[in-house]
Order: C-alpha cells, then structure tokens, then sequence
C-alpha cells in the first residue's frame, strides 16, 4: 500500500486502511472463469496482494470448465447484453454440470465470497450458503437481458445477500436480490500497464513490435469481440486516411480462456484489413502483452474504444491515466469516464468516430487539453485504492442490516 502514497489522494488511502482495520483478519474469496485477458483478472490480480497486505485473508479462484461450458458462458454473456441468441438444453446442462465440479472449490470456510460475472454464478445454487456472505459483481450490461436468458439465470441467484452493477442502468429487471450497490471498477497505476514508462522506452518497445515511429498513430486496445466494434474502428480509420495518408492503425486484443469466439473475430478482421501494411493486428500471443499496451497508450496520437456494448471500458481510464485523449463510443460506463469536456469525445457512429479522431489528430492543443483532464479525473475517481474501499465498505455492511433492501451510489 504505501507504493500508492503520492500517486492516489492521500484522503482514499487513509479511509481505505480504516475500513480494512475494521475488517482484519476476514477470510474473502473471489471466484471468475479466467487467469488472464479481460478486466476481471486484471483487476484480481492487483487486489489480492493489496488486500493481504491491509490485513485481510483474501483467496482468488478460477473455476475450469469443458469447451461446451465456454461455449454457453460466451451465449450466456451476449445473451445478458441483449442478444437474440440464446442457450439452448445442452448448454444449460453444460453450465450447471459446471458449477456441480467446480463447488468443492467453495469448501474454504469463508467469510465473504465474492462470485464475479455469469460464468461462476451457479455456484451458490449447488454448494449453498453455509456461513458465508455472498455478493455477484456482474461487470457487463444487463439492463436489457435477453428474456429467456434472464429466466434461466435469475433463479441461481435468488440466494446472494448482495449484487453490485458498474452503473445504475446496469440493474436488470426484478433481480432477486435486495442489497444493491453501483461500484464503479478502477486501474491499476502501477501495473505493468499502466506504470510510468520514459518515452525513450516506449519508442524501443513499439519499434521492437513493428510501428513506425515518429508518425502519427491511432490505436484500440480490447479483447476480439464484437461489441467493442474493432471492424467498425477499421472504417473509421480508412475514412480519416482520406486526409491523412500516412497514419497507422494498431488493433490491440487479448485472447481469453473464457472467450471462444475470440479468434473467430480475430480472423474477420485479419480479412477485413485487406493485407494494409499500415494496419497492425497484435494479440497477447503475439507479443502484445501489458508492457507492449502501455507503450500503445502512452504513445498514441488517439486511443479509440468504439464499444457498442460496454461494462465499464477499463482501458478509456489506462488511456486517460496517460494523458492519451480517447474517442469513444457512448456505452455504459465510457461516458462516466468521460464527461462532457475530458478525456476525449463520444461517439455514435462510424462517422462521427472518424470525424473526432481527424479533430484530435489535427488539434494537438485540444488533445493535450482533454488528455489532462482525463487524467486527473481517472486519479480522483477511477484508481485502484477507491474500488478497494467501496468493496470493503460493502463487505463490511453485510453484517449490519441483513435483509434490508440497500442501494448505495459510490
């Protein structure tokens, strides 16, 4: 924690080691369906350490699973972001064989189990309660699920104590459980990621991957899915190479164990780019891991996430950490980190995505305008110790009016 001292404001720090006092010694679990690629891991991946050092007992555990299972956790997500598609009888049988192998995982004699996303989410429906506390953190939209999907998966989480959504609009209809709360997700400043970097450094490492630089260069960085709309980036960026001939496209994704559709994007867009030798395609395969995302970052002209769909949208605050103004489509929580007059401008459209970057790219003072602010709103709201504190604040109000119906916007 004390690596955080000058880099977050001193006011988060202070109220976050209170609450952890408050909560010394409790025993917590976190449980996703991934190790690495998406923010999810990410974020557990800096937590835990952080919280064992505040003095807690903090476990994080991956559930596995059968291609089938990943297959209908990947239908199961669209389906809550609203797709048509929707599980059919094998599927359903796939996830809940799951969660019936993974529920010994439970067996820790834990305080607080925290169950991230759909995927784990039957977990409390095979293992039961016990003594734990158990909260469902569903990092994705679900203001509009897909009604038959929604059928399926309300009734597994009838026996949460709590639910905590990225934004308000997020809480889908009639969820069954009566503790809400909106916590907003944060950055690591001092991830690999994210971490201060020279600019020298940064120059090596992308020289070392294949960009040319100094030119200028404009760049998305997400997994291959498509409700980030890296096809439609395409077309935005060829509209803006009408009028800036020389300017480069790097589409940065990673590949997860829980996404299987992944390289069926990958693929699409590999086509879609025609051979361009100014559009470059990296994945975390292919050497584009956190150090490598960093560099993109810290060097663009213009970081794009044209997400139709969208959570929360950690990397607008990994760009705005770096002063990189962002253009952005208008999806749940990119407009929170975004407000009218930071960070960048949202979008709507491929037009109107290629007509912000031209600005942004043509505009070096109102680039380095909103690229400040952004920054300094990521440090006040969207750094890691904050969410620490919000989480911990929830934990600790379980215990304090049970069975009461509580929303709390942080």
């Amino acid at each position: 924690m004390d690596a955080y001292t000058d880099v977050v404001p001193e006011s988060i720090l202070e109220d976050l080691r209170e609450q952890a006092r408050a909560l010394h010694g409790a025993r917590i679990l976190h449980v996703n369906a991934t190790a690495y690629g998406g923010g999810v891991s990410e974020l557990l991946r800096s937590s835990v350490p952080l919280l064992r050092d505040l003095g807690l007992d903090v476990e994080w555990k991956v559930i596995s699973g059968s291609p089938e299972f990943f297959k209908a956790t990947k239908a199961l997500h669209n389906a809550l972001q609203g797709s048509p598609r929707t599980l059919d009888e094998s599927e359903r049988e796939a996830y809940m064989q799951c969660a019936q192998e993974n529920a010994p995982l439970l067996d820790g004699g834990h305080d607080y189990v925290v169950i991230h996303d759909p995927q784990p989410a039957g977990l409390l429906n095979v293992h039961g309660r016990g003594d734990s506390r158990w909260v469902w953190r569903c990092h994705i939209d679900t203001s509009e699920p897909n009604p038959d999907a929604w059928r399926f998966l309300r009734p597994l989480l009838s026996e949460f104590d709590a639910a905590v959504f990225t934004m308000d609009e997020f809480v889908p209809p009639d969820l069954p459980i009566a503790r809400v709360r909106t916590i907003a997700p944060a950055i690591d400043p001092l991830s690999p990621k994210n971490l201060e970097i020279s600019e020298r450094t940064a120059n090596q490492i992308l020289d070392w991957i294949g960009i040319d630089l100094p030119g200028q260069l404009v760049t998305q960085v997400s997994r291959f899915d498509r409700w980030k709309d890296p096809l439609g980036v395409i077309d935005a960026y060829r509209l803006v190479r009408e009028q800036m001939s020389g300017l480069q496209l790097a589409l940065v994704g990673s590949m997860a164990l829980d996404d299987p559709e992944g390289w069926e994007v990958y693929g699409q867009l590999t086509e879609h780019a025609e051979r361009d030798p100014l559009i470059h395609i990296y994945s975390n395969l292919t050497g584009a891991s956190n150090v490598e995302v960093n560099a993109f970052q810290r060097l663009s002209d213009v970081v794009v996430q044209k997400s139709i769909r969208e959570g929360f949208g950690l990397v607008v605050s990994e760009s705005l950490w770096k002063s990189t103004p962002v253009v952005a489509g208008r999806a749940g929580g990119i407009p929170m980190q975004m407000p009218d007059g930071v960070g960048g401008k949202l979008v709507d459209s491929v037009q109107e995505c290629a007509t912000a970057m031209l600005e942004l790219l043509t505009d070096n003072e109102l680039a380095r305008q909103l690229g400040a602010a952004g920054r300094e709103h990521v440090r006040e709201r969207f750094l890691l110790p904050r969410l620490l504190l919000d989480e911990l604040a929830l934990l600790a109000s379980l215990h304090e009016t049970d069975g009461a119906a509580v929303t709390v916007q942080d």
